[in-house]
């Protein structure tokens, strides 16, 4: 039947078969994902194994939840703090009516597990910033950005750049959006693309005593699910290639996709590394002790270190902890243990004066704190997260393993 003769045939009707052609019968036994095996150098067994870091379950993270679902991927971790609100919904594609004021993490999570049960998920509510132990970005084959802010993006790269391990950030707004890669510990990072306004921006997130500012007001970013979905789909499409890339599959490492859907046009952008970026710091090693913070005093760290380093040896954190506030004005001081994410500005107030009083923080357990008998969890440590021994420069970093069932769930026997 010719082209035009196809064109005329009413619809419904069968094909016309000429009477010496013969059917090929293809015995092939299909599953779920046969069609994406079609695919030459595809290998859906190393998607299965592989683990994936989602942060932000907004639109973009809707979407990249949705697509890796889709394509069998072994393990998402999902990290958001946030609840449904009724804006979501025109946005995001796991989302529904009775979903609101639920966490986004764990309402998409539920989602995606009825698109493809073959994948395990384990959605964690909670700052990426503060609240995330370093050892679930190690436990990554492949880390996603999906938000709408600079200092959870500066925080998601220093964590992947410490554990050595790739990421794909995604921005929207409007019908434009950008997605780029970053590749440690060679290829130029977020911090690379950073400009002084960036900076600035990223310092007002925070007051002076760098407690959560209640009263900023939060970018309400206009977007639309076909931005979110574009751009999802490319950070994806990377992860996939990135995860084949022994087939010698072309890739965005150290470059942008940049969209405008505006005028239909879309090109790459390549960064340049910096060599004065202060981003740059990689492991050379990670080592493993059978600890967590339940069972762990800093006290039981520091004697481990000294036996390894000697005396003078320290053992410092991943990140800021608060121990205490004092307030300046009238004197009064109070012994607090909490992540900077745990206190606002408003809870710093002095309840003798109003003023906010200013946190005493550590990033290090020295020998000489009065509070060394405490567990790590009692002062703040998350699940999963990285010490390090150091004497001098001398440094020896130790994922606190024994943590990793519940930072991971389901997703720690993926693999």
């Amino acid at each position: 039947m010719s082209d035009a003769e196809a064109a005329r045939a009413p619809l419904g009707a069968p094909p016309e078969k000429a009477s010496d052609e013969t059917p090929i019968e293809v015995d092939v036994a299909e599953d779920r994902y046969s069609r994406l095996r079609l695919i030459h150098w595809w290998d859906q067994d190393l998607l299965r194994r592989t683990r994936a870091l989602v942060v932000g379950a907004g639109a973009l993270g809707n979407e990249i939840v949705k697509n890796l679902a889709l394509l069998g991927l072994g393990g998402i971790v999902l990290v958001d703090l946030d609840t449904i609100e009724d804006t979501n919904l025109a946005r995001s594609v796991l989302f529904r009516a009775s979903d609101i004021g639920h966490g986004k993490a764990l309402s998409a999570a539920k989602m995606a597990r009825q698109i493809n049960p073959d994948v395990q998920i384990q959605p964690l509510r909670a700052n990426a910033v503060h609240d995330i132990g370093t050892g679930v970005f190690a436990d990554a084959d492949i880390i996603f950005g999906a938000l709408d802010n600079r200092e959870a993006r500066v925080a998601i790269n220093q964590f992947a750049w410490h554990v050595g391990k790739p990421w794909i950030d995604g921005a929207i707004e409007v019908v434009q959006g950008v997605a780029r890669m970053f590749v440690p510990p060679d290829g130029p990072c977020y911090e690379c693309t950073m400009s002084e306004v960036d900076y600035k921006l990223l310092s007002q997130r925070r007051s002076c005593a760098l407690l959560s500012r209640e009263d900023v007001a939060e970018g309400k970013v206009p977007t639309t699910p076909t931005t979110a979905s574009v751009i999802a789909g490319i950070q994806v499409q990377e992860a996939v290639k990135w995860l084949h890339r022994d087939r010698d599959l072309p890739v965005l490492a150290g470059k942008g996709f940049v969209f405008n859907g505006l005028t239909h046009d879309s090109y790459v952008i390549e960064y340049v590394r910096r060599e004065d970026c202060p981003a740059h710091y990689t492991f050379p090693s990670l080592g493993s002790l059978d600890r967590g913070i339940y069972d762990t005093t800093p006290a039981e760290l520091l004697a481990m270190a000294r036996e390894k380093m000697g005396a003078d040896a320290v053992v410092e954190l991943e990140r800021e902890l608060i121990v205490g506030l004092r307030c300046a004005p009238c004197g009064r001081y109070e012994q607090r243990f909490a992540r900077l994410s745990q206190i606002t500005e408003d809870e710093a107030k002095c309840p003798k004066c109003g003023m906010i009083r200013d946190p005493e923080m550590t990033h290090a357990f020295y020998g000489h704190e009065d509070w060394l008998g405490k567990t790590l969890a009692e002062i703040g440590l998350p699940h999963y997260d990285v010490v390090t021994f150091r004497s001098g420069l001398e440094m020896e970093p130790y994922l606190l393993a024994k943590d990793r069932d519940l930072a991971l769930g389901p997703v720690a026997k993926v693999g």
